[in-house]
């Protein structure tokens, strides 16, 4: 009895799949906007976004100046969002506000847009356009609606994208200073871009590890420079372990720092018997 039923419960679904199907695959050959527009609709609210999405990209051209465009638009514009094509989701978005800013979807929208680049945002180690774009959207909306209902969300979106930003700057200048221990050039642009990242990015989590690195960078530097520049880059690697120990006093990098300091140090001891022979 089960077995028959359960058989009768599957062919009732096949059909009911079928005029589904052939519903759609008629409405999608018709002229008829408005038939379109209702089965769009249909489906957007039954969540099936791949038929939705097919039909309101065939009416939304239509419906362009009429009191329903608005809504066409918006339903438009999640489907590809729900579809997870975020490039035309983000590119829609946009295309929504500029043509209803008065909507109350407005910011629904806004976030959304804001959303879709954030989901196109690549690994740290790549071009971070997407990045960039997807926080210049993220902070608008925190600064236009900061009562809306996405308002945390946001935050919380732009905060994982500026730690992907400070990671690729950070680990940009890691890796000059491990690749230029003893080349000048390419310590000298370990440097420049650790000062760069300590500049940009005050509250970091590698910020601690930054200073470090251009101790490291600074000593290297000092201890394979010209005798005639060695003294005044020594003063600057020093001046480097004396910023890194005032603003982290209990450092995890003490012991590495520490024998960093001894090396210059005893370098100096030799400038300064030097000095005191003249």
């Amino acid at each position: 009895m089960f077995l028959k039923m359960r058989r009768i419960f599957s062919f009732l679904a096949i059909m009911v799949l079928l005029a589904s199907c052939n519903e759609y695959q008629k409405v999608l050959k018709e002229t008829d906007v408005k038939a379109k527009y209702d089965l769009a609709q249909k489906y957007y609210e039954a969540e099936d976004f791949k038929r939705a999405l097919r039909l309101f990209e065939q009416i939304a051209p239509k419906y362009v100046g009429k009191p329903q465009g608005e809504r066409v638009m918006f339903f438009l514009a999640d489907s590809y969002f729900q579809r997870k094509d975020f490039n035309m989701a983000g590119y829609q978005f946009e295309r929504f506000i500029k043509s209803y800013p008065k909507s109350d979807k407005v910011p629904e929208a806004a976030f959304s847009g804001a959303q879709s680049y954030f989901e196109l945002s690549p690994n740290y180690s790549l071009d971070q356009t997407d990045t960039d774009k997807a926080l210049a959207k993220l902070q608008a909306f925190v600064n236009t609606y900061p009562d809306s209902e996405f308002f945390d969300k946001a935050n919380e979106m732009a905060q994982e994208l500026t730690t992907k930003k400070e990671k690729k700057a950070f680990e940009i200048g890691k890796q000059f200073n491990k690749l230029g221990e003893f080349n000048y050039e390419v310590l000298k642009s370990a440097v420049a871009s650790l000062d760069n990242f300590v500049s940009d990015f005050p509250g970091s989590i590698y910020r601690e590890e930054a200073l470090y690195l251009k101790l490291e960078a600074t000593t290297n530097m000092a201890l394979n420079s010209f005798q005639s520049l060695k003294e005044e880059r020594l003063e600057n690697a020093k001046e480097a372990y004396n910023v890194l120990k005032k603003q982290f006093p209990e450092t995890k990098f003490t012991k590495k720092a520490d024998n960093l300091l001894k090396k210059i140090e005893k370098e100096l001891v030799y400038f300064s018997d030097i000095t005191a022979t003249k």
